[in-house]
């Protein structure tokens, strides 16, 4: 009976490292709404108390994971040498927009709080990259907190409209559809939205949030 009840089980230790690797992958095979602890016992080849042993809940493992995924590109980004700070500080944000967007599961789920630390040191990298360019001293602390404010903004807001999409009905389709109620108000009233109706059907989310990190490198410049 013991022989039957161990086939299928794992015979290496289980670390909360395994753990949250294995959550970060069924994540991104499910989402957080499909992603559950039957699924992670089964891909662990594990039981409920083992996991349990090295995280309270499915809420502090999707933190976990959040982190980790950042972590990890933080942990990969090459260095650009010879590069200024702006170039740099370009780079830091464009990777972990692309690193959010690809785990858009986790993007909601970033905040600088000591519980995540690699998002903490996040923000230290985009405050550090403030620091070296020639915007005063007493901006620094506005800057990065803004500029890691909206990339984490910016990325939520994707995820959650991506959550949003009804099966069947493409990203392409969804836009559409709302640059056309746009387009169908009263323009007396919403002159601009109505004027830019047409090019929110025809959009990049990427190249977007990078037109605004662009406009906010323009002001440190104007403000150095």
């Amino acid at each position: 009976m013991s022989q039957t009840r161990s086939r299928g089980r794992r015979t290496d230790a289980l670390s909360k490292e395994v753990v949250v690797r294995a959550a970060v992958e069924l994540l991104d095979e499910h989402g957080e709404r499909g992603f559950t602890f039957k699924l992670l016992t089964e891909r662990l080849q594990t039981g409920a108390g083992a996991v349990y042993w090295h995280v309270a809940n499915k809420d502090e493992l999707v933190l976990l994971a959040t982190d980790k995924v950042i972590g990890d590109a933080l942990a990969a980004l090459s260095p650009e040498a010879g590069a200024d700070a702006e170039t740099r500080l370009h780079t830091l944000l464009l990777t972990m927009y692309d690193v959010l967007d690809h785990h858009s599961w986790a993007a909601p789920h970033v905040v600088a709080g000591h519980a995540m630390p690699s998002a903490l040191l996040l923000l230290e990298r985009i405050g550090s990259l403030i620091a070296e360019t020639a915007l005063p001293a007493q901006r620094h602390f506005a800057a990065a907190t803004a500029l890691f404010l909206y990339l984490v903004g910016v990325t939520a807001q994707d995820s959650a409209h991506a959550k949003t999409v009804e099966p069947g009905v493409s990203r392409d389709e969804l836009l559409g559809q709302e640059a056309d109620r746009w387009a169908a108000l009263d323009p007396a009233t919403f002159p601009f939205i109505t004027r830019i109706a047409a090019e929110l059907g025809d959009h990049s989310d990427r190249d977007q949030f990078i037109t605004g990190v662009d406009l906010f490198l323009d002001g440190l410049r104007a403000h150095g």
